[in-house]
């Protein structure tokens, strides 16, 4: 029996292994108009704001803030970015370990981790696995916290996939995950977190 397991698995490894060439990005209009602002807006900081919350996200840039919205929803112990943890040491009643223990998956209510960009222009946070410390630390807690340098703010989609670069795995997060597949009934957090969280970084 092990040794059709290894058979399969080694199978699968093999098919998964880097290509020698990366497939070249099919050709594209960048001029492609995909979301147009709400509003008129003084900086890209303030339309991803408006278009987190348009896309049933959460925008917070106040250690204080995100301090008591974890509390609020009765999320006080979860996982961190070791890079992220020297600045999130300082929320108040929030505590967390910085090595993501997978015997701890349901003890983690929250993650905190980077997000490689953010898309002004919807609402996305994209997460790159070359940059994120933990893939299980952004997707499996029901609150997931994506810190954000403004100056990674990007006014537009076509922007953030300039930035790919080699990148074997891209994620982009616009809202917390949901499904209509039962009865056409909206139901969020069935497939990664409940409540995404985009915190702006200064």
């Amino acid at each position: 029996m092990s040794s059709d397991r290894e058979k399969i698995f080694s199978a699968i490894r093999a098919a998964l292994d880097p290509l020698p060439k990366r497939t070249a990005k099919p050709e594209w209009k960048r001029e492609l108009i995909v979301c147009n602002p709400s509003g008129e807006f003084s900086s890209l900081k303030e339309q991803l704001a408006d278009k987190l919350v348009f896309a049933s996200s959460r925008y917070c840039d106040s250690f204080d803030q995100l301090a008591e919205t974890l509390k609020a929803e009765n999320s006080t112990f979860g996982y961190c970015d070791p890079e992220l943890a020297p600045l999130f040491e300082k929320l108040d009643g929030i505590t967390f370990e910085t090595e993501y223990d997978v015997a701890k998956v349901n003890e983690y209510t929250f993650g905190i981790t980077k997000a490689s960009a953010a898309i002004a222009e919807s609402g996305t946070i994209v997460l790159k696995d070359g940059d994120t410390s933990s893939r299980m630390g952004a997707l499996t807690p029901w609150i997931h916290i994506a810190a954000i340098k403004e100056s990674d703010i990007v006014a537009t989609i076509p922007e953030a996939i300039d930035r790919f670069g080699d990148d074997p795995s891209i994620v982009f997060c616009t809202g917390p995950s949901k499904t209509a597949d039962v009865e056409g009934i909206l139901i969020e957090g069935v497939h990664g977190p409940g409540i995404q969280i985009g915190f702006i970084l200064s």
